[in-house]
């Protein structure tokens, strides 16, 4: 709970301390802090995270290392068999050329397959809960047989209607081009497609690393197929067909590898290419979102009717942020303001008390606020807490004293009242200084426990108010 003065105590006497059930202020410095926990390790999807949340997967990664083990083991035999003769016999920059474009295919394919595709947050239970009743509101109400309409919302781009839908996992109306992975769980922006052969989507940010994945591949694939079949004909010349394939057996299985993928490589290249020059995903071609077949007036509102423009944009842009800040910790206990009746504001915590006890070692390990949600006193607010858990090792204070039932702090030009106020409409209208009492821990408590009369928790009378902005997160952001 929030304790507060509102000036500054002015110098009083020091007479006597209860000491009754106090606790060592040992006690309070040892106790065990908590390991905070970051957001990748209660992320909701279907990921894998390695190096403390830095790389990002699906949880089907098995195609991914037969990809890798494919690329290493035909790029291996390449430079290990047919780059020396190579470089003896025709030149030495084809080791040279091949190593930098294996060097970049594997950077592309580690960039696409450890980032970050776009995924989009869920909304937490009070977006979802705020979102239900702009819903239900905009639907109007229902009665018997009724049948709520489909949960979609319509916003124009570029002239053209685009329609929201409704996730119902992640509890958000999805952005433009966005979609829910069932293979990941996730809302993706822009989503392309779940690519097993990267192990991972495919979206807003990383698309092009994808692209230039696949691009260098089949320049990388074509290279060593073309520079293969060279080694072994110069190798035919010299010593026969047969003796050319005894000598450099390896030769044989790159070309079986590169025939066979080349082909798939290069097409998928192609395609992904055709997409960027006019700006689309694989998922709008394959459902023809932008297709004339729809309608007359349908087309692609994100083109911007050049190729170039349209290249440029999805290989050169700048790239998004993560929404979704996997590396981050976890703030459970993040105080968040909380308007009160007389307009200030405090901050309430799930586990407020164990900061307070931790800084505060005059407050009872259940401190309350007495008197806090009433108008404000002039000069001085009253503050309760039970004098049997302060400590006598504490430095001397002037007019600090325990008669019997409070503890109370008080000027010296003032008499000291014990007053013990349930609630802020108790409280008489002050017409001089307030004094500052402290009950004592054997008058506030029966059987261990503070007597329900006795406390008023402001904090509980306003605790629906907690995060009432957030809700509108997600819908501002479309």
């Amino acid at each position: 709970m929030y304790v507060g003065l509102d000036e500054p105590v002015r110098e009083c006497q020091y007479n006597q301390i209860c000491t009754r059930n106090s606790l060592p202020m040992e006690t309070l410095g040892h106790k065990k802090k908590k390991i905070p926990r970051r957001k990748w390790q209660v992320f909701p999807g279907r990921n894998r995270f390695y190096c403390n949340g830095r790389v990002m997967m699906a949880r089907q990664t098995g195609v991914f290392y037969l990809t890798l083990v494919l690329i290493m083991v035909t790029s291996g035999l390449f430079f290990a068999f047919d780059c020396p003769f190579l470089a003896s016999n025709l030149t030495p920059a084809i080791p040279v050329i091949g190593g930098v474009l294996f060097l970049f295919v594997l950077g592309m394919l580690f960039r696409a397959s450890f980032s970050d595709p776009g995924v989009l947050p869920r909304a937490t239970p009070d977006e979802a809960a705020d979102l239900e009743r702009q819903i239900d509101a905009a639907n109007g109400p229902s009665g018997p047989g009724y049948r709520p309409p489909p949960r979609t919302r319509e916003v124009v781009i570029n002239g053209q209607t685009v329609k929201l839908k409704y996730c119902f996992t992640c509890k958000i109306f999805r952005p433009p081009r966005a979609s829910h992975c069932s293979l990941c769980d996730n809302c993706v922006e822009r989503f392309d497609h779940h690519c097993p052969w990267v192990g991972n989507c495919v979206g807003k940010r990383n698309y092009r690393f994808f692209y230039l994945f696949i691009l260098s591949l089949s320049f990388l694939t074509v290279f060593i197929f073309a520079f293969v079949i060279t080694h072994v004909i110069l190798r035919s010349n010299r010593t026969g067909f047969l003796s050319a394939l005894k000598d450099s057996p390896a030769s044989v299985l790159e070309v079986l590898v590169c025939f066979f993928s080349v082909w798939s490589i290069v097409g998928l290249s192609g395609f992904h290419t055709y997409l960027i020059s006019s700006n689309q995903t694989t998922n709008e071609d394959i459902k023809g979102s932008w297709s004339n077949k729809r309608a007359k007036d349908n087309y692609n509102p994100y083109s911007y009717g050049n190729i170039l423009t349209n290249c440029s944009a999805a290989l050169c842009g700048p790239l998004p942020p993560s929404l979704i800040d996997r590396r981050g910790f976890i703030q459970s206990d993040t105080p968040q303001p909380v308007s009160h009746s007389n307009g200030s504001s405090m901050y309430a915590s799930t586990q407020l008390h164990t900061h307070m006890a931790a800084s505060t070692p005059l407050l009872h390990s259940n401190p309350v606020m007495i008197g806090g949600g009433g108008p404000p006193f002039p000069g001085k607010s009253s503050l309760v807490v039970p004098c049997a858990s302060l400590v006598p090792s504490q430095p001397s204070m002037p007019g600090l004293s325990c008669a019997g039932d409070m503890l109370t702090l008080r000027d010296p030009d003032t008499h000291c009242h014990h007053h013990h106020f349930a609630s802020p409409e108790e409280t008489p209208s002050p017409s001089g200084p307030m004094p500052l009492t402290l009950p004592c821990a054997a008058h506030m408590t029966h059987g261990g426990h503070i007597h329900p009369a006795q406390l008023y928790d402001p904090a509980s009378q306003d605790s629906l108010h907690e995060d009432s902005v957030r809700g509108l997160v997600k819908l501002s952001s479309v």
